[in-house]
């Protein structure tokens, strides 16, 4: 049953998505050991065990807290000096202005920096720019217009590490910038600003690359807090209480799909009990105008909160997100809620159009089919939403996909990729810039932003075809199905998901666990607008499971589900079904085979 590269979970090497499946895999005498040490079934034990938690790190794994995975902030490059510099502004009354990229990583990060200035008595502008007009992070322009209104000093979150060129004409003009960020560094491309702190960048010993910028602003503000103790600026003002600001930097983790392990496990978690207060008066009015409710969890954070604030930058004004996040009146955290939550929505409607136009063309080109990844442009698509789009995609043909909205009249095309784990799209793109196919290209293995001139799409994408061809290869080989524990429908019970809910937050890291049903018959399948597939999960067992396919109306996993005359295996995951305030569960499909053809 447990399978192997061979025969597979379930005798499944080839399911409806075209993946193998197998179990995860785990050492057995850590297994034994948690089960032992901690108290813990055996699937349990097990799921622990597969995602590398040792024998050692079990209980602080379960209870992961600050005080225990803490950096000393000092051990991040130059973030002594950030914390000199930022209160020397603070006692000089320098005046300041943060600059945050248009993202929600960004947003709470300039939040967090604005409400601790707030705390010592300080404004801080919020400076976000436009997304179309200006682009990803400083440009001269910015710094001349920011130099021009008054600001002696700029604090970039979540951008500026890769800004050489407009961080070198701050210099230029007398205006200081320190530099928040955790995108990757090449070596030897350091800008020139004051300081640089960015778990990143080359050199740094802390240990902490997989935060977002907005942990790293959290430690930010630790050191900030530290720096003016040393200087005895708390003696007629209370320090600043980071931990009501935990919700921000879990925000910034959960929404730029970090890596939840070790001390960015411990921030996520902590933080979304925080938020689970609602006390931030924006996320609580977003909150309220999405009609959510409820403990918070990754998902309010990364699907019913983060859309919402990303609506701004994408298709909105880019401070949106971050003046919501930011702001002490609860009138004006109701409107922002409100701007916010109709741009959303309008964002779907223009996600989805975008979307079926690319489906549409990749469906009906015949150089798609095979090829190692796919690049697929279309005029007039909106540069805000192609990277989701692009996201969707890669979801659905399981390979790297580059999304192009072309804009004739500036004869440019602006491009956004996500790509397939094993797959480096970010080297792609670059070593493309390099070959001078591109006027502007980057990213990091996963995704990846460009710009080029639409006449040399087909010679791009067929140099990325080449270039991610071995990649790709080995990745499509190695694309499996990583199925935590065998489950019956009549077992799949709320009790089952609360013990399992002991490993959460989850996310890259610490992925959420894949449960596994055998044999399994179909009743009352339907779709639901929006492509998705609802149906009934029976088996021997006697039970009945409700369960969900998203999005799948139009694929072979959904096709399986709707016309199903005989038994299924199916694999995903357990979530909440509390209506009507049953508490019970039902799946969230990720996968089906077919016993009849599991071959």
């Amino acid at each position: 049953m447990m399978g192997d590269e061979t025969t597979g979970y379930l005798g499944v090497t080839r399911s409806l998505t075209g993946r193998l499946w197998r179990q995860r895999p785990a050492d057995d005498t850590v297994v034994r050991h948690h089960q032992l040490k901690l108290g813990l079934s055996e699937p349990l034990a097990r799921a622990l065990a597969s995602r590398g938690v040792t024998e050692a790190g079990g209980e602080t794994y379960l209870n992961p807290t600050l005080k225990a995975l803490f950096p000393d902030p000092s051990s991040f490059m130059d973030m002594d000096l950030a914390a000199q510099i930022l209160v020397d502004a603070v006692v000089r009354d320098r005046p300041m202005v943060v600059f945050a990229d248009y993202d929600v990583d960004g947003a709470s990060s300039a939040a967090q920096l604005v409400r601790w200035m707030r705390a010592m008595g300080k404004t801080l502008p919020i400076y976000v720019p436009d997304r179309i007009t200006e682009g990803y992070g400083p440009s001269p322009p910015a710094f001349r217009r920011l130099k021009a209104e008054g600001a002696e000093l700029v604090i970039t979150v979540d951008c500026g590490a890769a800004a050489q060129d407009a961080i070198a004409y701050a210099v230029e003009i007398g205006l200081e910038v320190v530099v928040i960020d955790h995108h990757l560094m090449r070596d030897g491309e350091i800008p020139p600003a004051s300081a640089l702190v960015n778990p990143n960048r080359p050199g740094d010993m802390s240990g902490q690359g997989n935060l977002a910028a907005a942990g790293v602003t959290f430690v930010l503000l630790a050191a900030l807090n530290r720096e003016a103790r040393q200087r005895g600026l708390f003696a007629d003002r209370p320090e600043p209480d980071l931990r009501t600001w935990l919700d921000l930097a879990a925000m910034g983790a959960v929404c730029d799909v970090t890596e939840l392990t070790g001390f960015n496990r411990a921030l996520t978690t902590q933080g979304l009990k925080v938020m689970s207060n609602w006390a931030n008066i924006g996320l609580k009015a977003l909150l309220d105008v999405a009609k959510s409710q409820g403990p918070a969890t990754t998902f309010h954070a990364g699907f019913v909160l983060g859309p919402r604030i990303n609506a701004g930058g994408r298709i909105g004004r880019a401070d949106l997100g971050a003046r919501l996040l930011s702001t002490e009146d609860p009138g004006e955290a109701a409107d922002l809620a409100a701007e916010l939550d109709a741009l959303n929505a309008s964002r779907k409607d223009v996600e989805r159009e975008v979307l079926d136009a690319a489906v549409a063309r990749i469906e009906t080109e015949s150089n798609f089919g095979d090829s190692p990844m796919i690049l697929v442009a279309g005029d007039d698509w909106h540069p805000g939403v192609i990277g989701i789009v692009a996201g969707r995609l890669r979801e659905r043909y399981r390979k790297p996909v580059l999304v192009v909205g072309i804009d004739r009249a500036a004869d440019v095309g602006k491009g956004s990729g996500r790509s397939q784990p094993g797959v480096n799209l970010g080297r792609a793109v670059q070593a493309a810039y390099e070959a001078g196919l591109l006027m502007a290209g980057g990213g990091h293995a996963m995704a990846a932003g460009l710009s080029v001139k639409p006449a040399s799409i087909p010679e791009l994408r067929d140099f990325l075809c080449q270039h991610v061809a071995e990649e790709s290869e080995i990745a499509t080989a190695k694309d499996a199905l990583e199925v935590d524990a065998l489950i019956t429908s009549r077992g799949a019970d709320r009790g089952l998901f609360a013990a399992f809910q002991q490993m959460a937050p989850f996310g890259p890291g610490n992925p959420e666990p894949l449960f596994a049903m055998a044999d399994v018959r179909v009743e009352r399948p339907m779709t639901l607008r929006g492509g998705h597939v609802r149906v009934t999960l029976t088996d021997s067992s006697g039970g009945k499971l409700k369960a969900m396919a998203w999005r799948a109306e139009d694929t072979d996993l959904g096709r399986a589900l709707l016309g199903a005359s005989g038994a299924l295996h199916v694999v995903g995951r357990l979530k909440p079904d509390d209506w009507q305030g049953r508490q019970g569960v039902e799946l969230e499909i990720e996968d089906v085979a077919d016993p009849r053809r599991v071959g």
